[in-house]
């Protein structure tokens, strides 16, 4: 069990945000759970408001937050192309502000913070799989630019205060990742494919289908941040975390309907504006500085997922 510290977790009651929460306080540990809502939702923490170790503050992070905690998480920005493209301007404020204001927390209670960074800092990637040191390609000016540069500019300031002022940092470069409490509209594929083959409807795919992604369910990618943030100091990333496994978009599809037993049909649509070709991840660092590997087969969370989403639909959860 490790010593109890209260944690700052931003965007704690997204997606991932709201597991990574639950897992702390399964571990002992006091959580700070700071959300604007923009995203995410009470529903998704609304079981953890009787703990009385689990504290709940409304507050943007873009602003300054003065609290007192002894870690830091940042998981605070939009996602999901469908909602960071809603207010992209606010999506890189989130990124590089919200950046800046964590650091400076940190910075000033000299404590270790983790930047939730992302695959898409490769953007459209020229070399496969994805390791750490590449530098990416990626689109500047494009419709996803506010989330692939806001991402890769807060990397920037990760790297820079701890050169500059020797903080304690993790980036974590976060693939595909999946599970219970994904936003039923966010237009990811799992969940956007999860919810319209148990409706019977159309299942949309962008492009031919033959573009790649690799799926790491939600449970293994918190195992993995809780083993980063115990790592010592001079361990700072960036370390790719998400499952090596490759798919097609096309196979995916088809592995749901599938596994639900719909009739939903499979249909194209043109392609979207800079949607990476191929996305899998070389975790070979991760695995020897972490000594972590997903465990969860795409099958059985998808399996879990799916679960989740029936009992939405049916209004039980």
């Amino acid at each position: 069990m490790r010593p109890k510290q209260r944690i700052l977790v931003a965007g704690g009651c997204g997606f991932l945000g709201s597991h990574l929460c639950e897992r702390l306080l399964a571990e002992g540990q006091e959580v700070l759970c700071v959300d604007n809502f923009f995203t995410g939702s009470h529903q998704n923490v609304e079981h953890l408001l009787g703990d009385k170790h689990f504290e709940l503050l409304r507050h943007d992070i873009t602003f300054p937050l003065h609290v007192q905690v002894d870690q830091i998480y940042n998981l605070a920005c939009p996602a999901s192309p469908i909602h960071y493209q809603r207010d992209p301007v606010q999506t890189t404020k989130t990124s590089v502000l919200g950046a800046i204001n964590v650091l400076g927390l940190a910075k000033r209670l000299n404590i270790k913070v983790l930047q939730a960074s992302t695959s898409e800092v490769y953007g459209d990637p020229k070399i496969h799989p994805q390791r750490e040191e590449y530098w990416g390609n990626v689109n500047p000016i494009g419709s996803r630019s506010c989330y692939d540069e806001g991402k890769r500019c807060a990397e920037t300031l990760f790297f820079d205060y701890r050169r500059q002022h020797s903080l304690s940092i993790k980036v974590a470069r976060i693939f595909n990742t999946y599970g219970p409490r994904t936003h039923p509209q966010d237009g990811r594929v799992v969940s956007s494919f999860i919810v319209r083959a148990l409706l019977g409807e159309e299942i949309v795919i962008f492009g031919d289908g033959q573009q790649t992604r690799s799926f790491c369910y939600v449970d293994d990618l918190v195992e993995s941040f809780l083993r980063f943030m115990s790592t010592p100091d001079e361990v700072t990333g960036p370390l790719n975390l998400g499952n090596p496994e490759e798919f097609t978009i096309l196979d995916l599809a088809k592995k749901v309907v599938g596994l639900i037993g719909s009739k939903s049909k499979i249909v194209h649509l043109p392609p979207l504006e800079d949607d990476p070709r191929q996305r899998r991840p070389d975790i070979g660092r991760a695995q020897a500085l972490l000594g972590w590997s997903p465990q969860v087969s795409l099958e059985d969370g998808l399996q879990k997922t799916i679960r989740y989403f029936e009992a939405l639909l049916r209004g039980d959860s």
